[in-house]
């Protein structure tokens, strides 16, 4: 499965950079994860719960940096896990920031993950829909925590269920090809004179 998701903040490129070095900010802001152990600045041990309609699946798992570019901003990782009910989770990101000229950072993440196990009755279509909202919920608290006033409490995130709202990413995947055919019909010209009957 192939994801590649991309927002901004206002924030400072340096100060963006420190927090998403930091697992505890990370796992902070990622829905249903808790960090338990960090083994080196490089290599932590933590947890993931993903709960898609009936279907709840959680990880246990390792994650490496295994490349750390100051000058270009840039982090590449690898993550695997196994599943309470025997399941893996294996995978790749490269995370990049880069900043804006209006001064807020763009944060770029390209990820490849590898699943098996119960988590895959949903499909391949509904594990990149619920991805693609967990990364929003990601952006979302991201936010809340570097645009906070200097001085402002750090912003309290929300403890309990994370399940995805799996009504609305059927919605959304039931419109987009009807979007798609709406949008070729009303782009297509209209017929000359000549092509009328």
């Amino acid at each position: 499965i192939e994801i590649r998701e991309t927002f901004q903040v206002q924030a400072p490129i340096e100060r963006v950079w420190k927090f998403v070095l930091d697992p505890h900010n990370v796992a902070a802001c990622m829905p249903g994860a808790s960090l338990e152990q960090v083994i080196d600045e490089k290599t932590f041990i933590g947890n993931i719960k993903v709960k898609v309609g009936a279907v709840m699946a959680a990880y246990k798992g390792r994650v490496e940096l295994t490349e750390i570019d100051e000058k270009s901003y840039t982090v590449k990782m690898k993550a695997e896990g196994t599943e309470s009910g025997g399941g893996t989770a294996r995978g790749t990101m490269l995370s990049r920031l880069v900043t804006l000229p209006d001064g807020k950072t763009e944060i770029v993440a390209e990820a490849s993950v590898d699943l098996t196990g119960r988590i895959m009755q949903v499909g391949r279509g509904m594990i990149q829909g619920v991805a693609k909202e967990l990364f929003g919920e990601f952006a979302r608290r991201v936010r809340a925590e570097l645009e906070a006033p200097a001085g402002a409490p750090r912003a309290v995130v929300a403890a309990g269920d994370d399940s995805i709202p799996l009504l609305r990413i059927l919605l959304r995947a039931a419109w987009a090809p009807i979007a798609r055919l709406l949008a070729r019909l009303f782009r297509r010209p209209p017929a000359s004179p000549e092509a009328r009957p």
